[in-house]
């Protein structure tokens, strides 16, 4: 035990208190021996400051709120329309509780790939000009400017009621690069409260047209494309039956004009004859049917209209972004302040690391 305890000694890499204390004053004894170099860098980081925030573009942001009511759930009192339309093998819709784009999902809608791409390549009146947004966002970061040198890139363009489907590998290949931009720098989706259905789209941009038109395209796009998919079968329904409506109509209309037409020719049949009398009982049957026929159709049709305005979900635009927007910049004081501290703390961590290496080495 008396052994144990001799090879206890102060060199075995333990610290004391003391120890810790005598480092702590030897390194603020080192930093304010170091003033004038902090203070340089300070002065140099506070005038870099105010330089960087001359030349900061400042950027716009553009808020977009709007509400949806999804009304998905079946119903009630469509189950006779279903039942009516189940004998012309139809569906009058009410039991895709939501489907694929029903919630939270209408968020990734918004961001993705193919609904931003459609917004890039909406027209719009920017500055006297019709362009697309596409040819907006070149314009204003300044594309067009690193492209001069590359003869393949110079010649891009993003020309109104252009062909999406002839674009080339070139073309693709700029508007993924503009997609993943957008989504990572200027675009902000989520939903305000986790208990409301309202929904916050927020653009921020160098360029205050920019944040404003794509802000409200991009949402007009995904509610239309939301709208559709979401009414896709109601409408395919409601079309059919309404072409089966006009249909047994004009048939309906050719049998009552043949009624008329034989009783024109054959004003007083003789009753001997009953052969004279079987095309206008002919007609007689067909316009009956004809008019039972067209009685169902057209209440089938009547409240698969009725399911078709149930269905359509409702986007209500609360607030739109209103020019002038909000503008974000980079304050003179601001920049200074922000200037001085990285120049002094970047110096202090320099010293730092010096300080410990140089005490490294020595022991």
């Amino acid at each position: 035990m008396a052994q144990e305890n001799k090879n206890i000694t102060p060199n075995s890499g333990e610290m004391s208190l003391k120890d810790v204390f005598e480092k702590i004053a030897k390194a603020k004894k080192y930093f304010i021996s170091k003033w004038k170099i902090i203070l340089m860098a300070g002065l140099i980081g506070g005038t870099l400051g105010l330089f960087f925030s001359f030349i900061k573009q400042p950027v716009y942001k553009a808020e977009l709120n709007f509400a949806l009511e999804d009304n998905t759930s079946g119903g009630g009192g469509l189950g006779e329309a279903m039942g009516l339309a189940s004998q012309f093998g139809l569906s009058l819709g009410g039991d895709n509780g939501g489907g694929a784009f029903s919630g939270d999902n209408l968020l990734i809608l918004l961001k993705s790939r193919s609904m931003v791409e459609s917004a890039l390549l909406t027209p719009v009146n920017a500055y006297g000009k019709n362009q697309t947004l596409a040819e907006l966002y070149i314009f204003f970061n300044k594309y067009r400017d690193r492209w001069s040198n590359n003869p393949r890139l110079k010649t891009i363009d993003f020309l109104p009621g252009i062909d999406r489907s002839k674009f080339t590998l070139l073309q693709d290949s700029i508007l993924g690069v503009f997609y993943r931009s957008i989504v990572k720098n200027n675009l902000d989706v989520e939903k305000i409260d986790k208990k409301l259905s309202i929904i916050n789209v927020e653009v921020d941009s160098k360029n205050e047209l920019f944040s404003k038109f794509f802000a409200e395209i991009l949402v007009k796009t995904v509610s239309n494309f939301y709208i559709d998919t979401k009414t896709k079968k109601s409408t395919q329904n409601v079309n059919v039956l309404q072409h089966l409506a006009d249909s047994i109509r004009y048939e309906l209309n050719k049998d009552i004009t043949g009624v008329a037409s034989t009783s024109d020719v054959n004003p007083n049949p003789n009753p001997a004859l009953q052969i004279l009398r079987v095309p206008s009982q002919h007609l007689q049957v067909d316009l009956e049917a004809n008019g039972t026929m067209l009685t169902e159709i057209v209440k089938n049709l009547e409240l698969a209209k009725i399911s078709l305005r149930k269905e359509t979900p409702l986007i209500q635009i609360i607030d739109y972004p209103i020019l002038p927007l909000e503008k974000a910049h980079l304050g003179k004081l601001t920049g200074i302040t922000l200037g001085i501290l990285a120049g002094a703390i970047g110096v202090i961590i320099f010293l730092s690391i010096r300080l410990f290496l140089k005490n490294v080495l020595h022991e």
